[in-house]
């Protein structure tokens, strides 16, 4: 009887700790949020995305107030289209800005709006006009290279 009851618990102890992996699992994944609310889809295009991926989020003042349901490629326009999802409890005038932004030096990207002053509200399917692309470092270095490199030929 005694073995049994160990074998029980020892089942159990493996169970929770599968259950705690799997939690872990999906909160790494961005999948823990899991969003039975009303939302409403609303795109951007952009010149570069950098590592922008779906399910990244859309942040406003810090707060996470959709996802990112998609992204492809544009054949007409030649620019990245980022489709996000909003949640409705969440309303943003339709002159917003919304930039691609990196949490921290070499963190994950994700989308920032900054709200403007129009009186209408953005609604299902609307554009946002106003983007501002990924910063790409290998550019920032190529640049500032660059004009170390002009400053040098300037001298002599």
């Amino acid at each position: 009887m005694e073995r049994s009851t160990l074998d029980l618990w020892v089942g159990l102890f493996v169970c929770a700790g599968v259950g705690a992996l799997l939690i872990l699992a999906l909160k790494v994944g961005n999948m823990s949020g899991l969003n039975v609310s009303d939302t409403y889809q609303v795109y951007a295009n952009f010149d570069n995305i950098g590592g922008l991926k779906p399910r990244a989020p859309v942040k406003s003042a810090g707060v996470v107030v959709g996802r990112v349901a998609g992204i492809s490629f544009d054949n007409e326009k030649f620019l990245a289209k980022v489709i996000m999802t909003l949640d409705k409890n969440y309303k943003f005038p339709r002159d917003t800005t919304a930039s691609i932004l990196t949490s921290g030096l070499l963190g994950e990207q994700y989308v920032g709006f900054v709200a403007g002053g129009d009186e209408k509200m953005l609604a299902q399917g609307d554009a946002l006009k106003l983007t501002q692309s990924a910063v790409v470092l290998e550019n920032l270095i190529s640049q500032f290279l660059y004009s170390k490199a002009a400053e040098g030929d300037g001298k002599k």
